[in-house]
């Protein structure tokens, strides 16, 4: 599969300055992408277009990747309906510093040069700044910007100069590149299309060179209509401690049926072939939800590793009746602590106490009710009307799983 076929199969085709897509199977080039450190880690939709530069490089393109320490100081105002906060210095630094191990995690072994915009941006005067660039830059084409209307507009909340002038640093980036690096395209999601044609006028206007664009699609939640990775908590983050990797791992499971096939063209590295016999399995049986387990695991394996993405497995798997807790490791155990209510208790604990100390039960006397009819399982087993302490066997690695019916789940703790 070429270049173009593949970037087509996968959905990452959405506008380009390319009048040929065909062009890039055969001509290698530089190209950029990048991410600001507003926050101290990428979502998935950052993710997704990183998916795309993967494809790029896989099939030869080298790749410099930005973090925008400069940018990240100003916050991009796009999208935004009205001005963003300032960051610290402190916090862009931190933010950077964890953008860029996200960079070497979900980019592996491959090659790939890392800079950071703040870099060549720290040392140029605003009088030369204007001199270089701004002279270069019809007022007319900066007014014209959706976001800028939007924000000027009767109902709009107002732009300052520093936001306004956010597509010029990010337009001076691409010429800083391509006349440093040989850059010549910068890969983009579509919301970014503009702030990126900035760059390729620049190129034109100053260096009197060529370069291009290439956007991907946002992606859609088939099922709402929706932004997908947006959910009622939040967007879905790639730092696990913002986004636990259990957590990470279910958002994949709980994907749209509709959608399902398109995320894993996306956030997987799974070839066609390989896609296409997953469908086909689980278009026989849906309810078994086995795209959606692969898409959870490759999605999960890419971003926190494959031991972690094993781990999460398991302990779905588990807590959902199709595997023994048996099979739970010390580590899956570790897991479960981020997830559940953990309380510390000994053998020989009164299982009353344990579930008002869980939450599990509000007193001792409904505790002793969900006993008495069976509402209490252990270890996913149902225990027997007798048992009224936590034994020996009961103990699997050091920890004692407690249910509730069928979804109130904590975790004992033996010491």
């Amino acid at each position: 599969m070429t270049l173009a076929e593949e970037l087509t199969w996968r959905g990452f085709v959405n506008q380009t300055t390319y009048k040929d897509i065909t062009y890039l199977n055969d001509n290698k080039v530089v190209f950029y992408w990048g991410v600001d450190p507003s926050a101290n880690s990428m979502t998935i939709g950052n993710l997704a277009a990183a998916m795309m530069a993967r494809v790029f490089m896989k099939h030869g393109h080298q790749a410099v990747l930005l973090v925008g320490g400069a940018t990240g100081m100003i916050g991009d105002p796009d999208g935004k309906a009205q001005e963003r906060d300032l960051l610290t210095l402190e916090q862009i630094a931190a933010n950077k510093k964890a953008i860029s191990a996200q960079y070497n995690q979900v980019f592996g072994k491959m090659q790939f040069k890392v800079v950071d915009n703040y870099d060549w941006f720290k040392d140029i005067g605003y009088l030369e700044f204007l001199r270089a660039v701004g002279k270069h830059v019809p007022m007319r084409t900066m007014l014209g910007r959706e976001f800028v209307q939007s924000r000027l507009g009767e109902d709009g909340a107002g732009i300052s100069y520093a936001e306004f002038s956010y597509s010029l640093i990010q337009g001076y980036d691409f010429l800083h590149l391509y006349k440093e690096h040989g850059v010549t395209l910068q890969l983009c999601g579509a919301d970014q299309w503009g702030n990126s044609i900035a760059g390729v006028d620049l190129i034109r206007r100053i260096a009197g060179g060529e370069a291009h664009v290439w956007s991907s699609p946002l992606v859609i939640n088939r099922a709402t209509g929706k932004k997908f990775g947006k959910t009622e908590d939040g967007a879905i983050w790639l730092d696990e401690n913002q986004t636990s990797v259990f957590k990470f791992y279910q958002f994949w499971i709980n994907a749209d049926d509709e959608g399902v096939e398109e995320y894993m063209k996306i956030y997987t590295d799974l070839d066609k072939e390989t896609i296409d016999d997953i469908m086909l399995a689980n278009n026989e049986a849906r309810s078994n939800r086995l795209a959606q387990k692969h898409l959870a695991y490759e999605a999960t394996k890419l971003v926190h590793g494959e031991e972690r993405a094993e781990s999460v497995r398991r302990i779905s798997e588990v807590l959902f009746g199709e595997e023994e807790y048996s099979g739970l490791t010390s580590g899956d155990f570790s897991e479960l602590k981020n997830e559940l209510k953990t309380v510390t208790t000994s053998v020989g604990a009164e299982l009353a106490q344990v579930l008002v100390d869980t939450d599990l039960a509000s007193s001792k006397g409904e505790a002793r009710r969900f006993l008495e009819s069976n509402a209490i399982y252990i270890n996913g087993s149902q225990i027997p009307l007798e048992k009224r302490e936590i034994d020996t066997h009961d103990v699997l690695n050091g920890y004692v799983v407690l249910r509730r019916g069928k979804n109130a789940t904590a975790l004992l703790e033996i010491k």
